[in-house]
C-alpha cells in the first residue's frame, strides 16, 4: 500500500507489516510502466540495464533479440570500428523487432513477406540500358547477366526465353583463343568467364561455348604450384581455382593439360595436379581462407575453396585432406553478426547481404565434409549457426521498400543486382535442405569429376518453417551448393556434355 500524505515518513517496514499494510507486486501491465529507463546516448546499455521496451512484445522475440542478450555484448573501447558497427546495428535493431516495417507486407508471424514480385522486376530492370558512369564497370558486363539470371531462377522463375538474347550479347566477348572478356575487344578473364557460363547454363545456351579453345585456353592459366590465374599475365588467387574447375567440370573439358600449357615444363599433366595442396595454403593461422597464401581470411575465399575442393572430389574426402576443417568450422561460425544474424565477411567488419550465400553457402559443404560417414545424411550433423536469425536478416532489413524493391546489403545502402542474387542464394541455403551422396562415385568412366553432381535437394518441414517464422510461400526455389545453379540446371548441364567431345 502506498504511502500517504497524512503517514509518517520515518515510519519503519515493520511498523507498516504491523498495522496491516499489504505489500503486493505489481501486475504486469503497470510493471511495463516502470521499463520506461533511459538508456546512454551510445546506445549501448550497461549490462543488466533496462532499455526503452514493452515487455510483452519483447517475449514474442527471439533470444538473440532480446534485450538481456544484446546487453551481453558491447565494446569497452570506442574507436572508428565499434562506431560503425553500432550504427549498424542501430539501422538494423528496429526492423529486425518489428518496431518499423517500412511498409512491407508482414506474414503471420509479424515478419515481412518474400517481396518475390518486386524483385523480379528489380532484376529486370538491370537488363536495360545503363546510365553512362556505369562504363566504369564495363569489364563486369558478365556478372550482371548471371546476377540477374540466377536471380531470377532462385525466385521460381523460368528464364529460359532470354537464350537468344543472352547468347547474341555475349558472342562478341567470346575470343578465339578461348574463354570471354568483360566487355567487348578484353582479354579473357576467369572471373569474367565463369560469370557468362553460369549465365548461359540457366538459360540453356550452352551451345555456343567453343570448348576446345576453353580448354586450350584454361591451360595457359594452370600455374606450377597447382593454382591458377585470374587471366593470363594476372594474379593467382582462390577465385581462379574455383571458376576454373567449374567451368571445366560443367563443360565435360578433358582433365589433362593441353599440350603447349606451361605447367607441363614443372611435371604437371593434368588440372587438378597440386591443386588441392595450393588450395590448403591459403588457409590461415585462425583458420579462415585467404586470396593466397599469406592472405588475409575473408568469407568469399572460404566458398572458392571448399567449393572447389568439392569439385575435384567428395568433399568428406576432399576437405578434410587438404583443410583443418575444425579450425575453418569455428573460423565461418564466428562470422555470424550479432544481433543482426547476418554474416560479415571478415573480422570486425560490418554485417553485409551479399555473405548470406558467400558464408551461408560454406555450411552444407562443411556437413557433408564433418558427416559421420560417407552415406550418412547431412542433417546428422547439427547446425552451428542459426538458419532463423539468417532468414530474419535477409527479410526485415535488406528487403528495398518501395517499387523499386531489389534487396541491399543493409538498411543505409542501396538494393544493386549482386545482392539481390546473392541475398536470394543466402535464404536458400537458409530456407532448404542439401546432401550429399557419398555412396556416388566420383569419377565417370571416361574420367570426369562427378563429386559436384551427387547432390540433392530437400524442402524444410512445416515444423521448420514454423520455427524459423517463415510462411511456404516465402521459400525460394533450391540452389546448387557448389555452382550457385538452380538443381535442374545443373542436372541438365551433366547430361548435355556427357560425351565429353568437342
Amino acid at each position: 500500500m502506498p504511502l500517504t500524505k497524512q503517514e509518517d515518513p520515518e515510519d519503519t517496514l515493520d511498523e507498516l507489516l504491523q498495522n496491516k499494510a499489504r505489500i503486493e507486486e505489481l501486475p504486469s501491465d503497470q510493471d511495463d510502466a516502470f521499463e520506461d529507463v533511459e538508456s546512454d546516448d551510445s546506445g549501448i546499455p550497461f549490462p543488466g540495464k533496462p532499455t526503452k521496451r514493452e515487455r510483452r512484445a519483447e517475449a514474442d522475440l527471439p533470444l538473440w533479440l532480446q534485450q538481456g542478450t544484446i546487453n551481453l555484448f558491447h565494446d569497452e573501447l570506442e574507436t572508428t570500428t565499434t562506431e560503425a558497427r553500432q550504427k549498424a546495428t542501430n539501422d538494423c535493431l528496429p526492423l529486425l523487432t518489428g518496431r518499423r516495417t517500412e511498409n512491407l507486407a508482414l506474414n503471420s508471424y509479424g515478419i515481412p513477406h518474400l517481396h518475390r514480385e518486386g524483385h523480379a522486376a528489380f532484376l529486370h530492370s538491370q537488363l536495360d540500358t545503363f546510365p553512362a558512369p556505369y562504363v566504369a564497370i564495363d569489364a563486369s558486363r558478365p556478372w550482371f547477366f548471371y546476377w540477374t539470371m540466377a536471380g531470377l531462377s532462385t525466385l521460381g522463375e523460368d528464364v529460359s526465353h532470354f537464350r537468344d538474347r543472352l547468347v547474341e550479347t555475349v558472342r562478341p566477348l567470346q575470343n578465339a583463343t578461348g574463354g570471354f572478356g568483360g566487355g567487348h575487344g578484353q582479354y579473357s578473364h576467369c572471373a569474367g568467364t565463369y560469370a557468362t557460363v553460369l549465365a548461359l547454363a540457366t538459360v540453356g545456351g550452352l551451345d555456343m561455348v567453343d570448348r576446345k579453345a576453353m580448354w586450350h585456353w584454361l591451360g595457359t592459366v594452370k600455374q606450377a604450384d597447382g593454382g591458377f590465374c585470374m587471366a593470363i599475365g594476372a594474379e593467382e588467387d582462390i577465385r581462379g581455382a574455383y571458376c576454373a574447375m567449374t567451368i571445366i567440370t560443367l563443360l565435360n573439358l578433358p582433365l589433362e593439360l593441353p599440350p603447349d600449357a606451361s605447367a607441363r615444363s614443372a611435371g604437371l599433366t593434368s588440372f587438378t595436379d597440386r591443386l588441392g595442396e595450393w588450395v590448403g595454403r591459403c588457409q590461415t593461422y585462425e583458420g579462415g581462407i585467404g586470396g593466397a597464401p599469406t592472405n588475409e581470411a575473408h568469407g568469399a575465399y572460404a566458398f572458392c575453396a571448399l567449393a572447389c575442393l568439392s569439385i575435384i572430389d567428395a568433399p568428406h574426402i576432399s576437405i578434410p585432406k587438404y583443410l583443418d576443417a575444425p579450425a575453418l568450422l569455428s573460423w565461418l561460425a564466428a562470422r555470424q553478426t550479432q544481433p543482426e544474424g547476418g554474416f560479415q565477411g571478415r573480422q570486425e567488419k560490418l554485417v553485409d547481404a551479399c555473405y548470406s550465400h558467400w558464408v551461408g553457402g560454406c555450411w552444407d559443404l562443411m556437413q557433408a565434409a564433418l558427416s559421420p560417414s560417407p552415406s550418412a545424411s547431412n542433417c546428422e550433423v547439427k547446425d552451428v549457426w542459426n538458419r532463423a536469425a539468417l532468414i530474419r536478416y535477409l527479410l526485415t532489413c535488406c528487403q528495398q521498400p518501395g517499387k523499386k524493391a531489389g534487396m541491399r546489403d543493409k538498411p543505409s545502402t542501396r538494393p544493386d543486382a549482386y545482392h539481390t542474387c546473392y541475398s536470394l542464394a543466402g535464404l536458400s541455403h537458409a530456407q532448404n535442405h542439401y546432401h550429399y551422396d557419398g555412396s556416388a562415385a566420383t569419377r565417370s568412366e571416361s574420367g570426369r569429376l562427378m563429386a559436384a553432381f551427387n547432390w540433392t535437394a530437400e524442402r524444410a518441414t512445416e515444423e521448420e518453417l514454423r520455427e524459423w517464422r517463415v510462411e511456404r510461400g516465402d521459400v525460394v526455389e533450391c540452389v546448387h551448393p557448389v555452382f550457385v545453379l538452380p538443381m535442374g540446371v545443373v542436372d541438365g548441364v551433366k547430361v548435355q556434355f556427357e560425351n565429353g567431345t568437342f
